[in-house]
This record gives structure tokens, C-alpha cells and sequence, in this order.
């Protein structure tokens, strides 16, 4: 007797089934995910909350130099030249008001890009 064949498994019924059990996102999911980011971004942009408080105002300026918001980055810099002898890191935290984290961030990035030096343990120097 010849045993008698089941019905053939397509390949994109495979696909999809592996895709289901292995919570795969299909192209389908990519797009519903990337329609909802839209909506979000639309609304963060018209929300009075970041036109308050002045980091994002939508449509403001046209580049870079037309800003007049600081970045943290200017600020620190600009903190360590206003000292002439050099600043230690209680000094600059003070006249910033930044925490202790974001500081030493900055200041390894100014030291990486060749914006400070480092005078002795702790003090820095703008160049």
C-alpha cells in the first residue's frame, strides 16, 4: 500500500508562521509603528510645553547660528573661560548648575576635541 500524501506546506506559510511564533514584526508593523512616531513627533512639535520652554520652538531661525538657546556643550566651555587661573569641577558645577555626570561627559568631550586642557587633577583650562 502506498501511503498517501498530506498537503504541501507553501514557503510563505512557513515564513509567516515562524514570523508569528518568534514575534517577528512584518513590514505591516514597521509601517503602523513608523505612522504612530509621525503622529508623535507632530505633536510634540505643537505642544506649548517645549515653545515654553525654550528648546524647541517649531520654525524658529534657519540654522545653526540663528539660535539662542546654549547647549550644555557652550555652556561648560564657556564657564571654564571665564576663569583665567583655570576652573575646578566644584566651580564649574556651580556656575552651570548641571549635575555631576553630565559634566564629566562634557568635559572628557572638550578635552577629546581639544577645546580645554587639563592644568592638574581636576583643574581645567580653556585653549
Amino acid at each position: 500500500m502506498v501511503r498517501k500524501r498530506g498537503k504541501s506546506i507553501s514557503f510563505d506559510a512557513m515564513v509567516k508562521f515562524f514570523m508569528m511564533n518568534y514575534d517577528i514584526p512584518s513590514r505591516k508593523d514597521i509601517q503602523k509603528i513608523l505612522i504612530r512616531l509621525d503622529n508623535l513627533e507632530t505633536l510634540i512639535r505643537s505642544s506649548s510645553f517645549f515653545q515654553k520652554s525654550g528648546r524647541f520652538v517649531a520654525g524658529e531661525g534657519k540654522g545653526r547660528n540663528s539660535r539662542s538657546v546654549k547647549t550644555a556643550f557652550e555652556v561648560v566651555y564657556d564657564a571654564i573661560k571665564s576663569f583665567e587661573h583655570g576652573a575646578d569641577f566644584a566651580e564649574i558645577q556651580a556656575k552651570t548648575g548641571f549635575g555631576e555626570k553630565k559634566i564629566r561627559n562634557i568635559i572628557f568631550r572638550l578635552n577629546k576635541f581639544g577645546r580645554i586642557k587639563r592644568k592638574n587633577r581636576g583643574i581645567y583650562i580653556a585653549v
